[in-house]
């Protein structure tokens, strides 16, 4: 029995910690109202917005003068007023922009559709506006394509392994009250998304990107003028590379002896969009501090450049690297065989954020996963299934201390164990693929603007289920050591590969500009033996 002399001291304590916890709760509610602006409101977003039990609805109200216009300058990126009803809740004042890089310049090149993504910036005008507390939300058109879900799922996966990634949804886009179409709705990593995964935005965020035709973190604001090749033409007016019988794929997926550390100042490379460390002259990595999403400084750029330069060495890389969370995304990322990024020559489509010297990645831009960067070749299918998940990236030695450490690898292995056998064949693939599908069979069959029809998508997405699941039996093989996981294993013996002889890359979609949007003028439709050809291969509707 506890004397009242104990009891008195144990009651005492319990107060005191009741106390610190409430003064430590008010002071973390009062950084978020300050992170956002000084508006009193709380993060409600990631159920009111993010519940992906039921699609976002959402109808943009401007002038039609002014939409219109908006879509006629895509290339501009420049921001528009209208006023937004999200779920119902009515929000003035609202900025709104077309976004992207390739996706919008194929867009804007092709006379037949005008379906650009959307950024909605609720506080472009209205400082400290949000919508249940989230700043900007992103409208991605599923450009490439066809199964309208390669995204929607990879962030699904990020999600079941807990990784720092955006919330995911479907949104049913209306425009002045006439469905426009079905969307993939993002939260945007800038404000809000630090808020709530960190508490805090004291750290500095980058977008880096090798490719980015104009300025600004996702492709440019280029002052009302289209960004232009060296020769002064306008990306726009030029005929792109696939029109003129080139394979951009090709470059992408280079599998050669060449190390990433090579690369220097080549195309894809960058001044630092790789990660690689180079030098300490903070000029070697201008692409990094082009991207910047928080305002930085060359304080801020020695920090960054101090842990790629630990990093490149191996030495503390917990004290330079968040190891968990990039190990996580390493896993996923390395799953879906993105080659739009660093897992290609693709210096780009990702975040790269610092806080206290401490250098974490986020995820972005997986329209083209599963082979789309692939445009259909012959190989292409087996290549993608069976990626090799202990060479993963062609375009960086940024993760290469990891991969080389024994323990860190059997971590990144674990995760992809994970995915393999309980994401995938533990039963979450299977339920978020018919919750998806029961969620927008019917948007997208109705969608006014869609960039595939019904059938395509319908093709598209029993053949990306089927290569979800070869994918995982070729990841379990690779771990169990039955299959090659390394690039130069699998050149030498390929007899163990998962045969991936019924997958059509290009039926789910791949990067093909004008004919990258499915339309039968541009590419042909899919005829009734393609469909046929998917029948079997996974989830049919009844």
């Amino acid at each position: 029995m506890i004397s009242h002399k104990y009891m008195t001291k144990i009651v005492g304590v319990m107060v005191a910690v009741a106390v610190a916890l409430c003064f430590l709760a008010m002071l973390f509610s009062q950084r978020i109202v300050e992170t956002l602006g000084g508006n009193v409101v709380a993060l409600q977003y990631p159920t009111k917005l993010f519940d992906t039990d039921t699609p976002i609805e959402i109808d943009i109200r401007m002038a039609e003068g002014e939409w219109e216009d908006m879509l006629e300058n895509a290339m501009a990126e420049e921001y528009y007023a209208c006023d937004v009803v999200v779920n119902g809740e009515k929000i003035d004042h609202v900025g709104i922009r077309p976004k992207g890089n390739t996706s919008l310049s194929s867009i804007a090149m092709d006379p037949d559709t005008d379906r650009f993504s959307l950024k909605l910036e609720f506080d472009h005008y209205e400082k400290g506006q949000t919508c249940f507390g989230l700043d900007k939300l992103i409208l991605n058109n599923n450009y490439a394509d066809a199964t309208n879900m390669k995204e929607a799922l990879v962030y699904d996966m990020y999600q079941y392994l807990g990784v720092d990634a955006s919330l995911y949804n479907y949104a049913k886009i209306s425009v002045n009250g006439e469905y426009r179409g079905v969307y993939l709705a993002l939260e945007a990593v800038e404000e809000s998304f630090l808020v709530r995964n960190f508490g805090t935005k004291d750290g500095e965020l980058y977008k880096p990107d090798s490719m980015r035709m104009g300025g600004g973190p996702d492709g440019g604001d280029f002052g009302g003028r289209p960004p232009q090749d060296e020769e002064g033409t306008d990306f726009a007016q030029k005929e792109p590379p696939w029109e003129r019988g080139e394979n951009p794929g090709e470059a992408f997926h280079d599998r050669g002896d060449r190390k990433p550390s090579d690369m220097g100042k080549m195309p894809g490379g960058g001044n630092g969009a790789n990660l690689n460390y180079t030098d300490d002259d903070l000029d070697s990595y201008s692409d990094i501090w082009e991207g910047e999403v928080t305002g930085t400084g060359s304080k801020d750029h020695r920090k960054v450049v101090k842990a790629l330069k630990n990093i490149d060495a191996g030495t503390e890389l917990e004290t330079y690297l968040d190891v968990d969370n990039i190990l996580k995304y390493m896993a996923v990322h390395v799953f879906c065989v993105n080659l739009d990024s660093l897992s290609g020559n693709m210096a780009h489509n990702y975040y790269l954020y610092e806080q206290d010297g401490m250098l974490n990645m986020f995820p972005w831009d997986y329209n083209l996963s599963f082979g789309g960067m692939n445009m259909g070749a012959e190989s292409s299918a087996s290549e993608t299934v069976n990626d090799a998940i202990d060479t993963p990236f062609q375009g960086t030695d940024f993760f290469d201390a990891l991969l080389e450490n024994e323990t860190y690898l059997a971590e990144y292995h674990e995760y992809l164990r994970k995915l393999a056998e309980e994401y995938v064949y533990g039963g979450r693939f299977e339920e978020a693929y018919r919750r998806i599908r029961g969620q927008i069979d019917g948007l997208v069959e109705t969608d006014p603007t869609a960039l595939y029809s019904y059938e395509e998508y319908d093709a598209g997405a029993q053949m990306l289920y089927r290569t979800v699941l070869l994918r995982a039996e070729s990841v379990r093989g690779q771990l169990n050591g039955v299959i090659p996981s390394t690039d130069e294993g699998q050149k030498a013996d390929d007899a163990m590969l998962v045969d991936a002889s019924e997958i059509d890359i290009e039926v789910m979609g791949v990067m093909r500009g004008k004919g990258g949007t499915g339309r039968e003028e541009q590419h042909g439709r899919r005829d009734a033996k393609s469909v046929e050809k998917n029948e079997g291969l996974g989830y049919t509707e009844q």
